[in-house]
């Protein structure tokens, strides 16, 4: 018989992988809405049903460790993947909200690719919720990240760069630069959060190993 190093009850680990599932759904839904650019109304309606959901198994999982003694790791680091996984999913709804509200016409090369790399990071981090519950190796993953990070950085100084690169801006221009600005700071939250989430994980694995 195989040996768990963590209890199976109460199932903390299945609740994290279905906010997982979620959160990586509103990302399809928000990479989509980035490579298409169409039925924007609807993707964002859809995205802000999956954080009404993800708000749900939020409070699951902090009502389970309020009345739960024996946790199958320490009490602060599931309270801290709980919430850092809610982060997540309300920085990507504010991110499809941005783009909806602010009426934009198309999407910057740079915010795209960064929400392309954000989907790869959260996939990345279902990989490793799935890896909690048992002595596995994230460290490959946490690589991964780590680069995908890298690049979103990058991308962000250059659409950011982009979007300055211009002395002469009309009164329509100066509009579009403010909510750009704030699209690609929503995005720099979330893959920053992302990022600290995988490196949290990746510290619960080897506390635990």
């Amino acid at each position: 018989m195989s040996f768990s190093l963590f209890p199976k009850s109460p199932k903390f680990f299945d609740l994290f992988r279905e906010q997982n599932r979620i959160i990586v759904e509103a990302m399809e839904l928000l990479h989509s809405m980035a490579q298409e650019f169409e039925k924007m109304d609807v993707r964002g309606q859809m995205i802000n049903r999956l954080e009404s959901e993800g708000d749900v198994v939020n409070r699951e999982i902090s009502q389970q460790l309020s009345t739960t003694f024996i946790t199958p790791i320490d009490r602060e680091d599931i309270h801290q993947l709980n919430a850092s996984q809610e982060t997540i999913l309300n920085h990507i709804q504010a991110i499809s909200n941005r783009i909806c509200v602010y009426g934009l016409t198309r999407m910057r090369f740079p915010a795209q690719r960064m929400v392309f790399n954000l989907r790869d990071m959260v996939q990345g981090i279902g990989v490793m919720v799935g890896m909690l519950d048992r002595k596995a190796d994230v460290t490959e993953t946490v690589k991964r990240l780590k680069f995908l990070k890298k690049e979103c950085e990058m991308l962000l100084l250059s659409g950011l760069g982009e979007l300055y690169d211009n002395p002469d801006p009309t009164p329509a221009e100066v509009m579009d630069i403010i909510k750009w600005t704030h699209v690609y700071d929503r995005i720099d939250k979330a893959f920053n959060r992302t990022w600290q989430l995988a490196k949290a994980i990746e510290g619960i694995v080897l506390k635990n190993a």
